[in-house]
């Protein structure tokens, strides 16, 4: 390959804009593995993976199941994922309060929306609703995620929260709640009733679409 056809030495001459999908992808991994080059290696990724948004709800140990891709270069393709998250968060992140449930899930959607299994998000809140702290409480499985509210109020007395706000995603895209979603939300408004440490909304994610259960007069 001619110093000219290199992604790194045209990305240099002409702009990342110039470059293809593939050719980013083999810049973020750096280098081929055992005969295989690191375009090759990003080539068998879009092969995989149908949609960017598709790969970057892979863990590490997923893309580790590509030809090609080791633990770092693993790692530094979820990094870069991560930072695009955040870039697309950050507007929202820097609000100095949460002022609706379209302003909240907007800021959880990139991070959120792309995961295969179910998580189960804490967002803690000052007395002026404005966020202290995000807390990945639990990780469950495809279609279930289990959270005991010894847990969710641990972390909220911890960092002396006077509110929560509950999130959690639906990797089917189905945005109803389920039966289990709005029994536990109930159990954790009365227990938050118990603490002094109100719970304010909690907001499903699936996809690029949110329920509130405020909205929902769920709660």
């Amino acid at each position: 390959m001619q110093n000219q056809d290199r992604p790194r030495e045209r990305l240099l001459q002409y702009g990342a804009w110039a470059l293809s999908t593939q050719e980013l992808i083999a810049l973020v991994i750096g280098s081929g593995s055992q005969g295989t080059s690191a375009e090759d290696i990003a080539q068998s990724l879009l092969v995989r993976y149908a949609t960017l948004l598709d790969m970057a709800g892979r863990d590490v140990a997923e893309l580790c199941t590509v030809c090609g891709m080791g633990p770092a270069k693993a790692a530094a393709l979820s990094a870069a994922f991560e930072l695009s998250h955040r870039i697309q968060a950050e507007p929202f992140a820097n609000r100095t309060s949460v002022t609706s449930p379209a302003i909240l899930a907007r800021m959880l959607m990139p991070r959120m929306r792309q995961r295969r299994t179910e998580s189960f998000i804490v967002i803690l809140l000052n007395a002026a609703n404005q966020i202290i702290r995000q807390v990945n409480a639990s990780d469950g499985s495809l279609n279930a995620v289990m959270i005991h509210p010894r847990e969710v109020f641990r972390l909220a007395i911890a960092e002396s929260a006077a509110a929560i706000i509950l999130a959690h995603n639906h990797p089917s895209g189905n945005i109803e709640p389920s039966s289990e979603d709005i029994a536990i939300t109930r159990q954790l408004v009365e227990a938050g009733r118990i603490v002094d440490i109100r719970v304010l909304d909690h907001v499903i994610i699936a996809g690029d679409d949110y329920t509130s259960f405020v909205e929902r007069g769920l709660i």
